[in-house]
């Protein structure tokens, strides 16, 4: 369902994102998108996405680099919605392990550690069926049980409270996460066919439902 306008999103590019394939699933799922790399470019948005490929400490390093991070907190404290994805999801909390650990955004409390996955072969790459465990916007009209796409090898460990979905590889992890309008996933919604596009028309509805900023 296309929203009755497109909101504005602010795709952030830090080098570390698979922006293109992300940029058109938000465009198809009905938003005006902008890739951007400077702080100011979140000025002007409704809504962010923090994609994500490769290691937590390298990323947090781009975004600090960039003045990306200071620019994301600051977006999240005027109530923006954002949506993280993969590493995206990861960044959004305070601490990761990998690589002898990071500091992360701390918008959402919690720890990023490696998966465990009870004898499989790491990092996890392939489909996987997604629970849906928690009520939220993102997931309306996903079947319970639908296969999403991943490729990562750490997990969040978030509040209870803001656990949205799980998914098994070896043994159940978190693989979507959030709270009041700031949203996480580890699959690639992008990558993810169908319910993949509807899971971020369903952030892009969200948005357009919003007073305009």
């Amino acid at each position: 369902m296309t929203p009755a306008r497109r909101p504005s999103v602010a795709l952030l590019d830090y080098g570390m994102g698979n922006l293109h394939s992300v940029g058109k699933a938000l465009e198809v799922a009905g938003a005006d998108v902008t890739t951007t790399s400077k702080p100011d470019g979140l000025d002007r948005a409704e809504a962010l996405v923090l994609p994500g490929v490769g290691a937590f400490p390298r990323a947090m390093e781009r975004l600090a680099d960039l003045g990306l991070d200071r620019a994301t907190l600051r977006a999240v404290a005027e109530g923006r919605p954002l949506l993280g994805i993969c590493l995206g999801l990861q960044l959004l909390f305070e601490y990761s392990e990998e690589q002898g650990g990071s500091q992360g955004l701390g918008i959402l409390p919690g720890r990023v550690t490696g998966l465990e996955a009870d004898g499989l072969k790491v990092p996890h790459i392939g489909w996987a069926r997604v629970d849906w465990t928690g009520d939220s916007s993102l997931n309306a009209d996903i079947p319970n049980g639908e296969a999403f796409y991943f490729v990562h090898s750490f997990v969040v460990q978030p509040d209870p409270a803001d656990r949205l979905a799980s998914a098994t590889y070896g043994s159940p992890f978190t693989c979507a996460a959030g709270r009041e309008g700031i949203y996480g996933v580890q699959f690639h919604p992008e990558k993810s066919s169908e319910a993949g596009l509807r899971l971020l028309s369903n952030f892009v509805d969200s948005v357009a439902g919003r007073p305009d900023r």
